[in-house]
């Protein structure tokens, strides 16, 4: 699948800039870890780019209505499985099964955490941001309280990491494409 296509949909049902760059930042996320475990990068990466395609405009039916939007660009049911299983105990059925829905699943809160933590820090940046840093806000509930540790936890868990294996991969994640991001952004 080209990442126009995918793009053009991301953009017909999300206007919001938190949920493009919330896209772009789990596109770009994958894509690192796609490197990292020798798998498809492109396919990551448009699998971490459309995990949230129907939560701006359908949030009561995400990862429900997911299918039928990715029926506009005829996306592999591989793909609609993965997208759908990061919703797995909360909105979704779908049990992430491989290393990428597994992955997806770990790292779509924690982005939000470290994006969170991101905008407080002096350098709004990644660049600089320390792992013990990051535990810090984790643990105080209080602060972006819409991302759950449970979730994050629990995937963790499903990947049989420990929490500050998945908290430096993640950070190191958005490192690598916080720039790129960042351009992006601005054309959108």
């Amino acid at each position: 699948m080209d990442r126009k296509i995918a793009i053009d949909l991301l953009k017909k049902y999300n206007k919001e800039e938190f949920h493009l760059r919330h896209a772009l930042t789990v596109e770009g996320v994958m894509k690192y870890f796609a490197r990292e475990n020798g798998e498809d990068e492109e396919f990551w990466g448009l699998v971490g780019l459309l995990h949230d395609v129907d939560f701006e405009q359908y949030p009561d039916e995400h990862c429900k209505k997911a299918p039928e939007l990715l029926k506009e660009i005829n996306a592999s049911d591989e793909m609609v499985h993965a997208i759908c299983s990061h919703g797995y105990g909360i909105c979704s059925d779908v049990k992430p099964e491989h290393e990428m829905e597994k992955i997806l699943f770990a790292t779509d809160e924690l982005t939000g955490l470290i994006w969170a933590a991101t905008k407080m820090r002096p350098s709004q940046s990644t660049k600089d941001m320390e792992v013990s840093s990051l535990k810090k806000k984790f643990k105080d509930k209080k602060f972006a309280a819409g991302c759950s540790r449970d979730i994050i936890s629990q995937g963790a868990d499903q990947l049989g990491w420990e929490l500050n294996k998945l908290f430096e991969k993640t950070i190191l994640a958005m490192r690598d494409c916080e720039d790129k991001i960042n351009s992006e952004m601005e054309n959108i």
